[in-house]
C-alpha cells in the first residue's frame, strides 16, 4: 500500500456513518449487533465497512467465526473516531450554551493534588469574568486521564504523560512535583514520635494506591532503597476517602500528597508523620493535544491556570 494523502478521508468519502460503525464494532465485536444499533441491516453494514477497507487498501477488522475484532489499523481509526464524535458532541454543548446565553463549556481531567488547590483557584478566578462557563472536572490517575484526553473527553488535562504514549502528540507545560507524606490517626501509637523510620512503621497495616500507580511505585521503591520488606498487610485502593476512612478507624498508615493532606487531614483527627526524607513523585503539568485547538472557555481556563502557576 502507498502512503495515504493528507486528504485521504475526502478521497475515500469517509462518512459520519463510518465513524459510528467503527465505535459500535469496537464495543459490540459483532457485525449484526452493531448494524442493529445503527438501525441498518447487516449486509448494509458489511458493505459500508468492506468498501472503505477496499478504498484504503487496508483490513481494519479481523473477521472470526464468533465475531469481529479491530487490528492495529482498526484500533487507530477507532481512537480517532471516538475523538471526532466527542468533539462533535462538545460542539453541540457549546452551541446550546451560547444560544442560552452561557459562556460555553470546558472539561478537564486532573490528578488529585492540583484538583484541590490550583484548579479550584483557577475555576473561581475564571468565573469572575465568565460566570456562566460550564466547568466539568474529573479526578483520576494519569494513565487513565491521558487516553481519555486522546479520545476527546477532555479539553486538556493536568497530569503526566505515560511513557507508553508518544510524547510528540502532546504539549506539556510542567507545573511541579507532588510532595508526599505519611498519615495516621491522631491517637495512633506513632503519632507522638518526633522522627520515624520505615522500620518503625512496617509492622502496622497500610492502605496504598494499587500496584502500578505512580505514588505506589514511589513507596515500593522507598522500601527497596532502605532494604526494608514491604508491610505484610496492605489494602489497595485509588480512593483517598476510603483510605482516610480506614486510617481514622484503625492503626492503618497511608501515603498521600501533602496538598491533599493539608486539605483533608485536619489536626484534631489525623497526624502527618515526621518522616525525615523529602518524598515526591515526578512532575505533572498542563497537557493538551498538539493538533487540537482549544475552545474559548478551555483557552480561558488554561490561561488562568498559567497565571496562577507564574504567581506561585
Amino acid at each position: 500500500m502507498s502512503s495515504l494523502p493528507t486528504d485521504w478521508f475526502m478521497k475515500v468519502r469517509l462518512k459520519l456513518r463510518h465513524l459510528q460503525l467503527f465505535i459500535a464494532l469496537d464495543e459490540l465485536r459483532n457485525l449484526h449487533r452493531a448494524a442493529e444499533r445503527l438501525g441498518m441491516s447487516q449486509p448494509a453494514a458489511s458493505k459500508l465497512l468492506g468498501e472503505l477497507e477496499n478504498q484504503l487498501g487496508l483490513v481494519l477488522f479481523d473477521r472470526h467465526p464468533r465475531g469481529i475484532a479491530p487490528n492495529w489499523y482498526g484500533e487507530t481509526v477507532i481512537r480517532h473516531a471516538r475523538s471526532i464524535m466527542s468533539s462533535l458532541h462538545q460542539a453541540g454543548d457549546e452551541l446550546n450554551a451560547l444560544h442560552a446565553g452561557s459562556a460555553g463549556s470546558v472539561s478537564v481531567g486532573t490528578v488529585m493534588a492540583p484538583a484541590v488547590t490550583l484548579l479550584t483557584s483557577a475555576v473561581e478566578r475564571v468565573h469572575r469574568d465568565r460566570p456562566n462557563l460550564k466547568v466539568s472536572i474529573d479526578v483520576d490517575v494519569s494513565h487513565e486521564l491521558i487516553p481519555r484526553l486522546m479520545e476527546g473527553e477532555f479539553d486538556f488535562a493536568i497530569a503526566r504523560i505515560p511513557s507508553t504514549l508518544p510524547a510528540g502528540d502532546f504539549v506539556f507545560e510542567e507545573i511541579g512535583e507532588e510532595a508526599l507524606c505519611f498519615v495516621c490517626r491522631a491517637d495512633h501509637p506513632l503519632a507522638q514520635r518526633e522522627s520515624l523510620s520505615l522500620a518503625a512503621m512496617v509492622d502496622y497495616p497500610w492502605v496504598l494506591q494499587p500496584p502500578g500507580a505512580l505514588m505506589r511505585q514511589r513507596v515500593d521503591h522507598l522500601f527497596l532503597h532502605h532494604g526494608v520488606a514491604l508491610p505484610r498487610q496492605i489494602v489497595d485502593t485509588p480512593d483517598i476517602l476510603v483510605a482516610l476512612a480506614m486510617v481514622d478507624k484503625s492503626d492503618t498508615v497511608t501515603v498521600t500528597t501533602r496538598q491533599v493532606a493539608d486539605l483533608l487531614c485536619d489536626q484534631p483527627r489525623f497526624r502527618i508523620l515526621p518522616f525525615p526524607e523529602a518524598l515526591s513523585v515526578q512532575p505533572y503539568g498542563l497537557v493538551s493535544l498538539r493538533e487540537q485547538r482549544l475552545s474559548p472557555g478551555a483557552a480561558a481556563l488554561m490561561s488562568t491556570l498559567r497565571d496562577l502557576i507564574r504567581e506561585r
